[in-house]
């Protein structure tokens, strides 16, 4: 595949199990991608700490960088995304002083109540607006606080993990805003780092660099990178570096004048609206939503919940057991066909956010907790997990409608999930909403408008989501009958909802 004619941008997309190189061809009306480079990757465990292999993300960045350039010599500029809220430092020679931890890693989380000691959640909430969950940036911070880390000794200045990869191509040392944000370290009404929140914490101020906005030029390729792998110096852009509040920014609004509302269903799913500026409120608070940036100053209010992760877990411990490669589609038919769910699970419950050896049997174990019927074969499993991921999406859209006022006419799910057409049918039936599910690539997309904007082809988000509208493959759910889902819903709040 090569594409036709118009301006190529390469585009970098790494998630937190793949990344992929991407070429974008504009027209001026619409855009079309090319994957040129993909490659798999992971946390590693070691010592007792589970690290991101951050050098080889840098070595398979350049070889996209590399591949996409000899193939479209004719590159015009580049920007990186990934998953939120990890970091690393470099010393003050400019030098990587570890690989970054992931969020998964289980002192980021088994130490939030001390941080608290120190800085009360309520407080941290008002501070940073941001949800305070236990995967952001703050909590592996303070763990390395704790720890008296080399991290903390040696950490000169704190960069998140897209912010490293472009120093590592650039020199320059920036956080770009909308994953500063996933840090809570930043106030964001007036999009700055917040320097109360260190002092509470005893950590210097001076290890956060400037902020950079998204559609802002970073810096062009250093020569000695581009020498080293054969290719012309390319300017960077950034982006939200976000991939979340990239792949808002990609959503193809089809009418900004109707309440709309999104879920970006990956290995988590992110609920949440677009809101002018941030909304501190004590239903946001208890529910645990939290704010965080998407370009242009504007703000979207989340929810951060577990999701394909569950599933994508158990798929691996079937594949073990039964020798073969189970594909998404046997798993979703089998969910089928296995009828009604037998149990509920809560995928909101920190056990299933860890790594587990045994997904299904953790299911099934937490099944028996709550005194219901016990799901055995593969399907009955896959069942219950899709059926209780619905329900637990229902109850935030509905919580959202009261924080926003009023009630949503359309549902935007994108990322990999909108592919679940099953899913996708149920998520619109259970919530009375129509679903428009597509496309995979939004956060692509994200990212590819805010290079069209630092190079001046588009002004705003707004005509840069009218290109994602006439670039873009998407379905439609009308929702059907929702008695089935209004028993499975009051079922389901009599057992979750005083947990």
């Amino acid at each position: 595949m090569s594409l036709q004619l118009g301006k190529k941008y390469l585009i970098f997309d790494f998630g937190a199990s793949n990344g992929r190189a991407i070429v974008a061809n504009y027209d001026g009306e619409r855009a079309t991608m090319e994957v040129v480079h993909r490659f798999e990757h992971g946390p590693v465990y070691l010592t007792g700490t589970l690290y991101w292999d951050i050098l080889h993300l840098f070595s398979q960045l350049l070889v996209g960088l590399q591949a996409s350039c000899r193939k479209y010599p004719t590159i015009r500029s580049m920007a990186i995304d990934t998953w939120g809220c990890d970091f690393g430092f470099i010393d003050q020679q400019g030098k990587l002083v570890a690989n970054p931890v992931t969020y998964r890693d289980p002192n980021r989380h088994h130490r939030s109540h001390l941080l608290y000691r120190l800085l009360p959640r309520r407080e941290l909430f008002e501070l940073s607006a941001g949800s305070t969950t236990e995967i952001m940036g703050i909590f592996q911070l303070f763990s390395f606080k704790h720890e008296n880390s080399l991290e903390i000794r040696s950490g000169h200045k704190l960069l998140m993990v897209p912010d490293l990869l472009n120093y590592f191509l650039t020199g320059r040392v920036g956080v770009e805003y909308t994953n500063a944000t996933m840090t809570l370290l930043c106030d964001q009404y007036h999009q700055t780092w917040e320097k109360k929140i260190l002092d509470r914490l005893g950590i210097t101020f001076s290890i956060l660099p400037e902020l950079i906005m998204p559609g802002d030029i970073v810096e062009t390729i250093q020569p000695e990178v581009s020498d080293l792998i054969g290719v012309e110096p390319i300017v960077v852009v950034a982006p939200a570096t976000h991939d979340t509040a990239s792949a808002v920014a990609g959503i193809p609004v089809i009418a900004e004048e109707k309440p709309w509302v999104f879920i970006s269903l990956g290995t988590w799913a992110i609920v949440g609206i677009e809101t002018p500026k941030p909304i501190l409120s004590e239903t946001v608070f208890k529910s645990n939503y939290g704010n965080n940036a998407i370009p242009e100053g504007k703000n979207m209010l989340v929810k951060y919940i577990p999701a394909l992760w569950i599933i994508q877990q158990c798929r691996n411990r079937w594949i073990i057991d039964s020798g073969e490669n189970l594909n998404w589609d046997d798993i979703v038919q089998a969910a089928v066909t296995a009828g009604r769910a037998k149990a509920y699970i809560d995928v909101d419950n920190p056990l299933f956010e860890q790594p587990q050896a045994d997904m299904p049997g953790t299911i099934q174990t937490d099944c028996r907790r709550t005194n219901q019927a016990v799901p055995e074969t593969m399907g009955e499993v896959a069942r219950s997990f899709y059926e209780s991921l619905v329900l637990k999406f229902r109850y935030n859209l509905e919580l959202l409608e009261r924080i926003g006022g009023r009630k949503f006419e359309i549902l935007h799910i994108v990322g990999g999930g909108s592919q679940n057409k099953t899913l996708c049918q149920w998520i619109a039936d259970a919530s009375g909403i129509l679903v428009i599910a597509g496309p995979a690539e939004t956060t692509s997309m994200g990212n590819l408008i805010m290079q069209l904007k630092a190079e001046g082809e588009i002004e705003n988000l707004r005509e840069g989501r009218e290109i994602s509208l006439r670039s873009s493959a998407v379905s439609y759910h009308e929702p059907g009958d929702r008695k089935y889902w209004d028993e499975a819903y009051e079922k389901y709040l009599q057992l979750f909802s005083s947990e």
